[in-house]
This record gives structure tokens, C-alpha cells and sequence, in this order.
């Protein structure tokens, strides 16, 4: 005769959590320890989405900004003229908000000779269109060497041989440009402590707070944003603080290191929404995206121009650049600058390809409608 099986026992919600307890601690010491490893990892991923929904939801109703860098010797690299290049981007994309730079290299040739004439018809034309400038200042600026120093300075030396003509130069930036109607903000120091990227030799924490000190001294009205140094999760507690943050969101880059293939970083929008989040709760500063990545990433250390279109098409093209933006808005951050705008005037003009052009200018012309819309 058979004897029945024992009935299996059904356990009601309320019982799971003590269930649960006791099979975690009467298994092995290893058993415990991968449970509660997990146990953090998931409290804090919750604790990172929450967050980010938070902000994301908090600013949603605030108008949307996208906006660009522009940098003259870029432009030149690709054989374009920068005045015909800043005014397309003005005029066809209808940017309104861009990123200037001022390479100390290009503006005090010999010292205590300043040559602002290329910067000064950038302004110009950012006021012809009624644009707003966010003006990038100091020793370390956008694009690579990413540190520009004239040839008379050398900043390997210690820092109190050229640090105060770095701090006369940065003086003379702002009084040139704190009273322009196109001056929106002051961008310092580009991505200061970023030491593994770039030729810079400085990364002294006390200068950038002198820095910041300094150019509060001569322009009190416009604020100045300081941007992380990377996307590790972290918030950005120790001085200087500015008053808005920027961060860089790069999503596809060739990995020169192990693949050799290109590579997607696999973080959610939410993820730069938690970080901007965070440091809105702890530190009560706003953050902007100051560069998101919207032009190819040329593989092996090449050149882009050192490539043909078909593998630059492989890290930007129409569609991820669509996709990108999406993904941009979608950090809640109500703010974006495009990182790659010459790029995408060379296509147009010199390769007869609009198509990633056309994008951006669709994508602005939809941000300005939503934002016309919601003053209704």
C-alpha cells in the first residue's frame, strides 16, 4: 500500500520574510555572506532609482535646453570655416544655447598681450541670434590636449611659476566678457580632476578653489558650473562648490585596452538622474549634462577624418544619435549640451551626409515647441 505523500506546505505573504530569514541563516557561513552582499547591492540600486525618479519627476515640467560646444581649432581640423560653422549652428540647427571656449594658447600668444578678436566675433554672433553663451575659462578647457597653455609657460614647473599668470589670464577673460548680453554662465576648469585623459600635469585641489574664489571676485552675477571628473557613483562633497554641476555621458567608445571592439556602456538614463539627484539632496546644487557624446569615437587612436564614414557610422549615426538624445532627456536633466557639432557640419558640407544634422535640428526645433507650449 502506497503512503500518501506529505502535503506541501503553502506559506502565506506574511510568513515569507521569516522563511526567508531562516533559510539564510541556517545555511553555510558563504551562504550568508553572497545573501547579504546581495541584500546591500539591491537596498542600494532602490535606494539609486528612487532617487533618480525623484529628480527626473521633480524637473520635468521645466523647459528643456539643448545646446552645443563650439571650438574654432575643431573646426579647422576639418578644413571648415569657424565663422560659416558657429553661424550654421546658430541660424539652420537653431542652437541657443552653445559652449564657448577661450584657449589661453589662442589669446596670449606673448604675455600680457591678449587677443580676444575670434572670441569677441563668437559673441557677436551669439548676440545676433539672441544665444546664450556658456564660457568655458582657465587652464584645462574642451578637446584635446584638453590642457592649453601658450609655449612661453610651462606647467610641469611648480605651480607658483605660472600660476599667477594663469590667474592674471583668467581675470582678463571675465572682465572681457562679464558684461556681454550673450554671457549666461562660466564653465571652470573642464572636467579639472580628470587625470588620465588629457596632457595636463596640475591637479592641485586648492587651485581650483583659488579659481573659483577668483572669478567670483570680478563677475558676483553669473554662476559657474564645475564639472565631475567622471561617472563613477559618488557626489561631488569637497570644495570648491559651484553653483551647478556638469557631467559627461559618454555611452559608446573603443575599448583600446582588452576587446579592441567597441564597447556600450549598459547604465540606464536613471542612473545620471540618481547621481544629479544625490547631489541636489545633499548639496542642494542643480547639474547639467555639459557634454553627451553625439559624434563618432574613432577606434585605435585615429583621427575621425583618419577614417571612412563607414566606421565612424559604427559609434554615430541618424539613428543613435536619435536614440542618444532620447537618452539624454531621459536623465531628467533639462540641460544638454551636444559634444560634436563641427563633426556634424563636416558630414553635411563636406561628405553631402545631413542625415545626423538634420536629427539635431528636428530634435531642437521639438524642444523649443515643447517649451513654447508649456508657457501657454
Amino acid at each position: 500500500m502506497a503512503v500518501p505523500s506529505k502535503p506541501k506546505q503553502v506559506l502565506t505573504p506574511k510568513e515569507w520574510p521569516s522563511a526567508v530569514w531562516r533559510y539564510v541563516w541556517r545555511a553555510s557561513f558563504f551562504r550568508r555572506v553572497v545573501f547579504c552582499f546581495l541584500a546591500v547591492v539591491i537596498a542600494f540600486l532602490t535606494g539609486m532609482y528612487s532617487v533618480g525618479q525623484w529628480y527626473i519627476h521633480k524637473h520635468a515640467n521645466e523647459p528643456l535646453t539643448l545646446g552645443t560646444t563650439f571650438v574654432p581649432d575643431y573646426a579647422k581640423s576639418f578644413g571648415l570655416d569657424p565663422d560659416k560653422t558657429l553661424q550654421a549652428m546658430f541660424e539652420d540647427l537653431g542652437m541657443r544655447q552653445i559652449r564657448l571656449v577661450s584657449y589661453w594658447k589662442n589669446i596670449e600668444l606673448t604675455p600680457g598681450k591678449y587677443d580676444f578678436s575670434e572670441l569677441d566675433s563668437e559673441f557677436a554672433l551669439a548676440n545676433q541670434y539672441n544665444a546664450q553663451v556658456s564660457l568655458a575659462i582657465g587652464l584645462r578647457q574642451p578637446r584635446w590636449p584638453e590642457c592649453h597653455e601658450p609655449k612661453w609657460i610651462d606647467i610641469s614647473a611648480s605651480e607658483n611659476q605660472w600660476k599667477p599668470q594663469l590667474f592674471k589670464f583668467i581675470s582678463a577673460v571675465v572682465d572681457r566678457y562679464k558684461n556681454n548680453p550673450a554671457l549666461d554662465s562660466y564653465q571652470l576648469e573642464n572636467e579639472y580632476f580628470l587625470s588620465v585623459f588629457g596632457e595636463c600635469k596640475n591637479f592641485d585641489r586648492s587651485r581650483l578653489v583659488d579659481e573659483l574664489k577668483l572669478v567670483k571676485q570680478h563677475d558676483s552675477k553669473h554662476k559657474v558650473i564645475i564639472a565631475r571628473s567622471n561617472n563613477w557613483v559618488g557626489l561631488p562633497v569637497g570644495q570648491p562648490t559651484p553653483d551647478e554641476f556638469g557631467i559627461s555621458v559618454y555611452k559608446r567608445v573603443w575599448d583600446a585596452t582588452i576587446t579592441h571592439r567597441y564597447f556600450e556602456y549598459p547604465l540606464p538614463s536613471w542612473f545620471y538622474a540618481a547621481l544629479a539627484g544625490g547631489g541636489e539632496i545633499l548639496i542642494g546644487k542643480n547639474m547639467i549634462i555639459h557634454e553627451l557624446q553625439a559624434e563618432a569615437w574613432a577606434p585605435k587612436g585615429l583621427e575621425i577624418t583618419q577614417i571612412p564614414l563607414s566606421e565612424q557610422f559604427k559609434s554615430m549615426n541618424a539613428k543613435r544619435m536619435k536614440d542618444r538624445i532620447a537618452y539624454g532627456e531621459a536623465t531628467g536633466m533639462r540641460t544638454i549640451d551636444l559634444w560634436g557639432s563641427e563633426w556634424w557640419y563636416w558630414l553635411k558640407v563636406k561628405k553631402g551626409d545631413p542625415s545626423i544634422w538634420n536629427v539635431v535640428k528636428d530634435a531642437v526645433a521639438q524642444a523649443n515647441a515643447q517649451n513654447a507650449k508649456s508657457k501657454e
